[in-house]
This record gives C-alpha cells, structure tokens and sequence, in this order.
C-alpha cells in the first residue's frame, strides 16, 4: 500500500537553482529515458516533477524488500556515478507515508520558498499528466495525485494561504510595478510558461495605464498569441525579438531552454533600445538561466535570478507562517485517511472476488438442492430460495471482508499473503489473480506515446 510509495529529490532547501541544473533533464527524450530507468530500477510506476525549484522523482515500487535508490537516481539525472555517499548527501528521500506526506506540503505549497506558492499545484498536476501519457502511472500513483491535488484545493479553499503575495512570479512581477512605475514602458514576457502566464495576469490586472503595454514573446508564435489574446497583448515570436527587440523598461523570461537565450550581443540591442535611458530590468526565472551571467557583469546590467527571488520568497516566510496552521491540520487529516482510501482501492478488487466466491458456492449449493429434492417447488417458491441463499451469502462473506480489510488497514507487512496461504490454493490464487490484474495489465501496457 503506501508503504511501496517513495520519492527522491533535491530542492531549494538543499541547493540553490544554479545547481539544480544539474539534476534537471533536458532534450526531447526524457520520456523513454525515464521509462528506461524506471525498468532499471524495478519500478512499477513513475513520475518526474521539476520546477523552478526542487527535482523530485516519485515512485512506486512493488518488491517486498525496498532499498536506497538514491545512488540510482542521482547517476540518471546528472549523467554520471555518484562517488560514495555522494548521492546520500545530495538527494533527500521519502518513504511511505513520508513520501505521503511530502508531496500534499508540496501541492499545497507549504514546501515552496514562497509559502503558499500558487503555480506548484499546477506543476504537480502536468507531473501527473505526463506520467500518465507515458503509461508510467498506476494505480498507486493515481491515488496519490488525486489526493495531493484534492488537499491543495482544500487548503486554498480553507485558509487564507493564497492570499497576497505568495507566488514567486508574485515577487518578480513586484519589482516590474516598481520599474514602470518610475520609467513607463513596456514590459516583454518570454516564454509560454505558468511563471509568464501568471506574470501576464497580475500585470494587466493591477495596471492600467496605457504606457505600460505587455509583450508576449515565445518560439512557438500560435502560443506567444494565445496567452497575448488572453490579457490584450502582442505577441511576437522569439527570432525577431532576438533580431530587432522593441522600446522595452522590464523584461521576464521564463523558458525551457537548456543555454542561456539572451546573449551579450542581445542584451546590447536591449538596452541601446529603451526609452528611458535606464539599463533594462532584467529578470531571469530560467533553470537553467536564460540570460548569461557573465554578459550582464560585463555590460554592468543587473540581473535578478531565480536564486534573488528564492531569498525574497524566503524572508517573506516568516510573515506568513501563522497562517499555516489550519492547512497543515487539512494535510494531517488527509494522512490520516491516506491508508484506509489506498486499502479500499488497490484491494477493492480482491474483496469483490471474495465476495464473488461465496455467492457463487451459495448458487452451486442451491442448484444441487434443487435436482436432488425440490423438484416440486414452483417458480416463485425456487426465486425466493435463491434470493435467500444470496442475502445469506453476502452475510457470510461480511465477516471475513471485514477482517480482511482489517488487517490490509492495521496489520504488519505481509498480513495479507499470511492470510492467503490459510485458504485453499486454488481460492488463494484466485484472490491473487483479482488483486493483481491491475498492476499486471500497467506493466505491458507501458508504451511511450509520441
């Protein structure tokens, strides 16, 4: 049950976002490579998670036996061996209801450097989906997600955790009013990501002069005028930005690209362009970094990175702590629970057989009755037996079922095979049959789609 759950990681806690690069994935088969290791590590089901701040992989894994996979996941994300105790020292790992626990503080946003961060939900949430289009999750997965996204609507709906300045695009967006309010021009967003979107949304919200138009940039055109159409922007596409930037005072980027996309000779078009006279404010959310370090200390340009924004979200903690109490009740609650929706859902199907079982002897035992002695009973008299003996089926079948569940909820580990091999073999394997047919059916249905 939850107790095959795991999940390994590094985040800001440990680390700060320019070594993270290290630990993230790049290029455009990062969906074979995971189901690769995920057959290397002998784990049944798997999903990536990366953010602007933590790389996490988690995990199911069916072996009665469980071991540190530490080493494992950190040769598979930074492409090389972890020299001894290395991958100990680097990665933190979770363990069953550990694991649990750590992903509902992370969806809900108690895990971030800005408490109560609004884009992490929906970073978990496209985790899941990707794990799902490449037929790596299952069951015990699915029930995880559902529950760490179902706990974070409860803590948005439940507290006052979401409200104000809590969103690290919050913060970035903070040092932009502050710009335009001094200098007034146009602010440029590059890239189509939950950082720009939510940038987007809190500038065209809390902005209404006119002299402060939004520009919408990205790679993909169609997408750059598909997030400008929603907040009254323009759109532009990413080479001609490049080629011949427009007048601008801000500028945001937030993109997937491996290698710095604002260059020194980009960063001179920039600034010879803005109107004001002032250097551009430049802010880079970028893991990796979109705009290069070392060209904005030539250029003396002050860039602020994800590292500034992380420290800012971070003295902004203490001020919002109290108001973390109420949701860290809903994430205990949840816990709480956690076992016994994980118990009625993997072994759902195993109660059902047994269940099954014992009607089906109930109507064996009836129709035997009927051809030896009861030859006489009418229709109405044989349909009244039958429903009989199948309410006294479901009455016999109850008391195990709740015993079962029992100890699938409190027993030890390996209650449930000690039970089995109590009954008849062929009955044994025919609960087995029912209980594994799920997780059977996941492992040779994992394709890569494209």
């Amino acid at each position: 049950m939850v107790e095959n759950l795991g999940i390994v990681g590094i985040s800001w806690r440990q680390t700060d976002s320019e070594a993270l690069e290290d630990f993230s994935l790049s290029g455009n088969s990062i969906g074979e490579r995971l189901a690769l290791f995920a057959e290397r590590a002998e784990l049944s089901e798997l999903a990536y998670l990366e953010t602007c701040n933590r790389v996490e992989i988690i995990f199911s894994n069916n072996q009665e036996t469980t071991h540190d996979i530490r080493p494992l996941v950190y040769e598979f994300l930074t492409g090389r061996p972890a020299k001894s105790g290395e991958a100990e020292r680097s990665l933190k790992a979770w363990r069953g209801e550990g694991a649990c626990e750590h992903l509902f503080l992370v969806a809900a946003g108690l895990d971030s450097a800005a408490l109560g961060e609004a884009e992490i939900v929906g970073q978990v949430r496209a985790c899941h989906e990707y794990s799902k289009n490449l037929s790596l999750s299952g069951p015990r997965l699915e029930l995880l997600f559902k529950e760490a996204l179902r706990i974070a609507a409860e803590v948005r709906g439940e507290t006052a955790l979401g409200e104000g300045r809590v969103s690290l695009a919050e913060i970035a967006v903070t040092h932009i009013r502050k710009r335009i309010q001094k200098t007034p021009g146009q602010v440029v967003l590059i890239g189509v990501s939950p950082m720009t979107e939510r940038s987007a949304m809190s500038l065209k919200t809390k902005s209404s002069d006119e002299k402060n138009s939004l520009i919408i940039v990205n790679r993909t055109l169609h997408k750059a005028h598909s997030l400008a159409e929603k907040f009254g922007a323009k759109a532009m596409g990413l080479e001609e930005f490049l080629q011949d930037p427009p007048d601008v005072e801000a500028l945001l980027i937030a993109t997937g690209s491996d290698k710095p996309l604002l260059t020194a000779s980009i960063l001179e078009r920039i600034s010879s362009k803005v109107g004001s006279g002032q250097p551009p404010l430049l802010i880079d959310m970028g893991v990796p970094a979109n705009i290069e370090k070392s060209a904005c200390e030539r250029l003396n340009l002050k860039r602020i990175g994800m590292d500034d924004i992380v420290n800012e979200a971070t003295a902004n903690r203490e001020a919002r702590l109290m108001e973390t109490a109420q949701a860290r009740h809903l994430v205990d609650e949840a816990l709480s629970r956690i076992h016994d929706r994980f118990a009625d859902q993997l072994y759902g199907p195993l109660l059902g057989a047994l269940q099954n079982r014992f009607q089906h002897t109930a109507k064996e035992g009836i129709n035997r009755l009927f051809k030896k002695d009861l030859d006489g009973l009418g229709k109405n008299e044989r349909e009244a037996i039958e429903n009989w003996a199948e309410v006294l089926a479901r009455r016999f079948a109850h008391i195990p079922t709740l015993g079962l569940r029992g100890l699938l909820h409190n027993g030890p580990e390996g209650s449930l095979e000690a039970f089995l091999k109590g009954l008849d073999p062929k009955f044994a394997d025919e609960l087995r049959l029912a209980l594994s047919k799920s997780s059977k059916k996941q492992v040779e249905n994992r394709v890569i789609k494209p």
